[in-house]
């Protein structure tokens, strides 16, 4: 570990991890065997970064994200070892973008986020999925390239459809905490109050 970067309270680190300059982890992280934190990613509290998961910056990561073993968190939409003149690429050579992670997602192992891109709150990336384009919060993503399948709550359980489409949308619930959810015409999942609830 790199003696610029920054560990909160509580956060542990395996064997063989490589934390960068000016990375800065939140309170009761767990860096895995073999993990990579690049130069200067930021990473909430209580998040897991599972043996071998590679997260270059600018990523950052939001409170109890988690990351799969082997997922590659990417920085180069257009990599090239070299520049067209043939000369070695350096660091200042090409503009570097980051992956998004919001609070409480998971990354499967072995996923791919090409960047940029973000992965929204209690989203779920499948394992070995690539991801291209932005996943809205609490979507469930799979495939190559990640496609939506459906829909999953805090638990991580799968959303069950408690009503059809109408003009207020369809309504979901986790069957595990209970908590209800509507899905917009804009195709996106919100948590309903208790006061929008219908009886």
């Amino acid at each position: 570990m790199d003696d610029r970067a920054k560990l909160g309270d509580g956060t542990s680190v395996w064997h063989l991890a490589q934390i960068r300059e000016d990375a800065i982890l939140g309170r009761d992280c767990v860096i895995g065997r073999g993990a990579y934190i690049g130069t200067g990613v930021l990473i909430g509290d209580n998040v897991k970064i599972q043996n071998y998961a590679l997260v270059y910056e600018p990523a950052t990561l939001g409170d109890g994200a988690f990351v799969g073993p082997a997922a590659v968190l990417t920085n180069d939409l257009r990599p090239r070892s070299v520049a067209p003149d043939g000369t070695q690429k350096r660091g200042g050579d090409w503009h570097a973008v980051g992956v998004e992670v919001g609070e409480g997602a998971s990354i499967g192992a072995r996923a791919v986020c090409v960047a940029p891109v973000s992965v929204g709150r209690w989203a779920m990336v499948g394992a070995g999925s690539v991801v291209t384009r932005d996943v809205p919060d609490f979507a469930l993503v799979v495939g190559v390239p990640a496609r939506r399948i459906g829909w999953v709550g805090k638990s991580g359980e799968r959303l069950v459809q408690e009503q059809e489409e109408d003009s207020a949308g369809s309504r979901w619930r986790d069957p595990v905490t209970g908590e209800t959810y509507r899905e917009t015409a804009e195709g996106r999942l919100v948590m309903q109050s208790a006061a929008e609830e219908t009886p």
